[in-house]
C-alpha cells in the first residue's frame, strides 16, 4: 500500500496537451478539445488498438488521428494497462473531461488495481469494475482516483464529503438499513473515502472512524489522517510493534507516548481476533472493522488532538522513513497539480 501524504494549495488551471507531432502546423483555429482527440487517436494507432465504434466517423478528431497514424509501426502490442488507460482517457474527452497526461500513465493505472470493491467488498471483474474520480470537481489526475464496482460509482455519483457523510447518517436510520442501493456501512466508507482529498479542519479529521483505508496512490489531504491510516496499516504485517514502538520513540512527551499506548491497547486486540487472516483483502478489512468500536475512535481522538498537524505530517514522513515498513509515504507539495479544479474538473 502507499500513502501519499499531500498539502493542498491553491489550484493551477490544467488543462490537457498532447505532443502532436502529426499536427505540426496545424492551424491556430484548431482547438484544443480536436487536437486531444487528435493524440488521443494517434495514440490508439501507435498501440495497435481500434478506437471504439461510436467514435469512428468521418468528422471525428479521433478517428482522423488514428488514420493519420495507422501506417505506423506498432510500437508494442497493448497491455492490460495501455487499453485500460487509452478508455480512460476517451471516455474523460467524449465528455470534455480534464486527463492530467504526465503522471496518469498506464503504469499508475495498474498500481490502483485491487481484488474487490473497497466500498461494497465484492470481489471485482471486468464486468463490475470500474475507476472513478474520488472529487468529481477535479478530473481525472493521479491522486484523484480510486477502482471500485460499477454500483459503488453510480451511487457516489457526484457526491461531495458532506453530502456523503449525510448519506450514511439517513442510511444508518433507515428502517432497511439501505439507501441509494448501499448500506449505511457502505455509505460510511464513502464518506470516508472522499475525506481523504478534502481539506478539513485538524478536529475535524482526527474524529473520522477509518472505516476505509485509503486505496493505494490516492492523495491525503489530511496529515492527521495520514497519520491514522499509517499507524493502522502497520497492524497487517509481522513486526508491527517494534515499529509502533519506534514511531512512539518520536513522540515528544511522556503523555503522549501514554495517550498512543492507550489507543493501540483498543485498536490491536480487535485486529489480533482475526490473526487467523491470510487473504490481504480481509486483513485490510479487520483493520477497518475495528475502527467501528467506539473506544478505539475515543483514545485516538484524545491522542491525535493534542497534535498539531505539522506534528503529525512530520511523524509520518520520521516513521515512514524508520525501515522496513509496509507502508511508502510520498509527499506532495501541491496535492492537486493537474486536477483542474478551477475548471470544475472539465477542460475549459
Amino acid at each position: 500500500m502507499q500513502a501519499a501524504l499531500t498539502r493542498p494549495t491553491a489550484a493551477r488551471p490544467a488543462l490537457v496537451q498532447y505532443d502532436l507531432d502529426m499536427a505540426a502546423g496545424a492551424p491556430a483555429s484548431v482547438s484544443a478539445h480536436e487536437q486531444a482527440g487528435l493524440a488521443l487517436g494517434r495514440d490508439h494507432a501507435l498501440h495497435g488498438v481500434t478506437p471504439p465504434i461510436a467514435h469512428l466517423y468521418p468528422q471525428s478528431p479521433l478517428q482522423r488521428g488514428w488514420l493519420a497514424a495507422r501506417g505506423r509501426p506498432v510500437r508494442t502490442p497493448a497491455s492490460p494497462q495501455v487499453e485500460q488507460w487509452l478508455a480512460l482517457r476517451t471516455h474523460a474527452w467524449a465528455r470534455g473531461r480534464s486527463f492530467e497526461d504526465i503522471q496518469l500513465t498506464p503504469h499508475h493505472l495498474a498500481q490502483l488495481d485491487t481484488t474487490h470493491c473497497p466500498i461494497g467488498r465484492e470481489p471485482l471483474d471486468a464486468g463490475n469494475r470500474s475507476i472513478d474520480r474520488v472529487r468529481d470537481d477535479a478530473g481525472y489526475a493521479a491522486g484523484n482516483l480510486a477502482v471500485m464496482s460499477r454500483r459503488a460509482n453510480r451511487a457516489k455519483g457526484s457526491h461531495d464529503h458532506e453530502a456523503l457523510a449525510d448519506m450514511a447518517a439517513r442510511c444508518a436510520a433507515a428502517p432497511a438499513n439501505r439507501v441509494g442501493g448501499l448500506t449505511a456501512a457502505e455509505w460510511q466508507r464513502l464518506a470516508v473515502l472522499s475525506s481523504f482529498v478534502t481539506p478539513l479542519s485538524h478536529e475535524q479529521a482526527a474524529g473520522i472512524p477509518l472505516h476505509l483505508l485509503p486505496p493505494n496512490r490516492l492523495r491525503l489531504f489530511n496529515p492527521i489522517q495520514a497519520l491514522q491510516a499509517f499507524v493502522t496499516r502497520q497492524l497487517a504485517t509481522p513486526g508491527w510493534s517494534a515499529r509502533l514502538g519506534r514511531l512512539e520513540a518520536l513522540l515528544p512527551t511522556d503523555a503522549l507516548r501514554t495517550d498512543f499506548n492507550r489507543f493501540l491497547l483498543a485498536l490491536a486486540p480487535r485486529v489480533l481476533a482475526a490473526n487467523e487472516l491470510q487473504q490481504p483483502h480481509e486483513i485490510r478489512w479487520a483493520l477497518e472493522d475495528a475502527w467501528a468500536q467506539p473506544l478505539v475512535l475515543k483514545r485516538w481522538m484524545r491522542f491525535a488532538l493534542q497534535l498539531r498537524p505539522e506534528q503529525a505530517e512530520a511523524l509520518v514522513e520520521r516513521a515512514a522513513a524508520k525501515k522496513p515498513s509496509p507502508v511508502h509515504v510520498q509527499r506532495h507539495e501541491d496535492a492537486t497539480d493537474g486536477w483542474a479544479l478551477s475548471t470544475g474538473g472539465y477542460t475549459a
